[in-house]
């Protein structure tokens, strides 16, 4: 089967004003373009504008291939979460076009992801081209458009990896670079300038009389950047070959086989029963542990900088999304506790183009996955280009979303509003029927990888894993709260990494990149 990238984007100058958009058409596995559609509607809002583009683009892929599965990808939040059915289509204006464009094509065969605006460029540049052909009263020329050529010139502007992600080796080399020029230009008042703080996967240092810089890895940065002043402090800098590691923000999706739940979806469980006193108890003990994890170093960390650490090369973890099942493109909460679905034909391409990938980086030098199947055929698929074996770690399992799972985001509104209402607000509220919270889900992460950095210093290890697991881990490495789960978007066979020093830091390196499948 066919798979279409449609990016889509629309404008009003003036909102409403003169509006316009802009919507192309993308071959999945090579990139290439293969239609584009832009047109001058007159005056409307800008929402107006971006519902025209996407159903104008889901016509060009219909057009293309009716039978295709098609990824939308668009920088409306409005949009990409009505469509996704997790917001309520209110406006009059927008409903005809909402049902419009869900009559296009089966709903089975369309995802919908948020981007952010810099990534869609070619769209906006084409609902741009419509806007200023109105103005001038003509209709929009394909032959006359250059948001192609743009686009690409815009791509081809960003560097490509020059290493693995993660690679330890340049990780450990750039913190001793930059903990010597914060130890060199610092200025030093009165007891140690700057202290080492705890946190999960480790906190940037920070003034001893100031507020804990955010996370990620001790004083990181580019050699010869100036220190903050009154600071000292460094600017982690993002990894080449990958996404900045910040959260995209925004409303949570439905389900972590989909990729866009609020966080993932996945797997553990505990149940606990009203008025059983002895698992109220527990309960709140978990709940107190919880609370806890944020303050709890990967390891020890260096009480303070008086003396050069040797950090030596870190623990490197590589995080691979396992490739899509059937419930994938259904947005389907797929955690440990339903079917234990296995890789769907698109999920095993997937699997096998990030093996590629890999092979060809050649850094990995161990495969740790979760026991579900998923994983483990997506790991096997790598291991067997990498001539390596697999070890099972059921600590990478996925959340259990108990009573939802199989169920989309919206089906659980309707049968659970409650208890889902709950499950959003806080993190340690369990899904229906006794799943596991997102709070237990970070107190196993959390011992779960304090094991394996344990057992692979110094080691790049691919952990092939879920949505949620990998975001945990990204979001105690940030030191970020628990409601950053739902700011992050995780794509199906996605590559993040996270280097882990020996003073307690860690680096994220790199966060859902999907290079490899496009």
């Amino acid at each position: 089967m066919r798979e279409f990238i449609v990016e889509a984007d629309g404008g009003s100058r003036g909102n409403p004003g003169p509006a316009g958009y802009g919507s192309v058409v993308i071959d999945a596995a090579t990139g290439e373009t293969l239609a584009e559609r832009a047109e001058y509607i007159g005056v409307a809002t800008n929402n107006v504008a971006e519902y025209r583009g996407l159903v104008a683009g889901l016509e060009a892929a219909r057009d293309l291939d009716a039978t295709a599965r098609v990824r939308v990808r668009m920088d409306s939040k409005l949009v990409v979460e009505q469509m996704s059915g997790r917001w309520k289509i209110k406006h009059p204006d927008m409903k005809p076009l909402a049902a419009r464009a869900a009559g296009v094509l089966p709903g089975s065969q369309v995802t919908y992801e948020w981007i952010p605006r810099e990534r869609n460029k070619h769209a906006d540049r084409l609902a741009n081209e419509a806007m200023d052909a109105g103005k001038r009263g003509e209709a929009w020329s394909p032959s006359a458009s250059t948001a192609e050529l743009n686009a690409r010139a815009a791509r081809s502007a960003t560097p490509e990896p020059t290493g693995p992600p993660g690679d330890a080796t340049a990780g450990a080399a750039r913190a001793r670079a930059a903990l010597k020029e914060t130890r060199a230009e610092s200025p030093h008042q009165g007891r140690g300038e700057l202290r080492a703080q705890p946190a999960v996967g480790g906190t940037r240092p920070t003034a001893s009389a100031g507020t804990p810089a955010s996370g990620g890895e001790a004083a990181i940065g580019p050699v010869g950047a100036a220190p903050r002043e009154g600071r000292g402090e460094l600017r982690d800098q993002p990894a080449t070959g990958g996404s900045r590691a910040t959260a995209t923000g925004g409303t949570p999706s439905p389900s972590g086989e989909a990729g866009k739940a609020p966080t993932g979806q996945g797997d553990a469980g505990r149940a606990g029963e009203p008025g059983d006193a002895g698992r109220a108890e527990k309960a709140g003990d978990d709940r107190r542990a919880a609370r806890n994890v944020a303050a709890t170093p990967a390891t020890t960390p260096a009480a303070g900088w008086s003396a050069p650490p040797d950090m030596g090369a870190p623990a490197t973890f590589v995080l691979l999304r396992h490739g899509e099942t059937l419930l994938t493109p259904q947005k389907r909460f797929s955690g440990s506790g339903g079917s234990d679905p296995s890789l769907s034909a698109a999920g095993r391409e997937q699997a096998d183009r990030v093996a590629a990938a890999l092979a060809a980086r050649g850094t990995i030098q161990a495969i740790v996955a979760s026991p579900l199947a998923r994983t483990r055929e997506t790991a096997g698929a790598v291991a067997a280009q990498l001539g390596l074996d697999v070890v099972i770690e059921d600590g990478l399992r996925e959340t259990d979303f108990g009573a939802w799972e199989g169920l989309t985001f919206g089906e659980v509104r309707e049968r659970h509003p409650d208890d889902l209402d709950a499950w959003l607000a806080s993190p340690e509220a369990e899904p229906t029927g006794g799943g596991e919270s997102f709070a237990a889900t970070a107190l196993r992460m959390a011992a779960t990888r304090d094991k394996l950095i344990a057992a692979h210093a110094g080691r790049t290890v691919l952990l092939v894993t879920h949505v949620t697991p990998i975001k945990t881990l990204v979001r105690l490495a940030l030191g970020a709260p628990p409601e950053s789960l739902f700011r992050m978007e995780l794509s199906a066979a996605s590559l993040s990494a996270v280097a882990y020093y020996g003073d307690g830091n860690a680096s994220v390196r790199l966060f859902n990149d999907t290079s490899h499948l496009r």
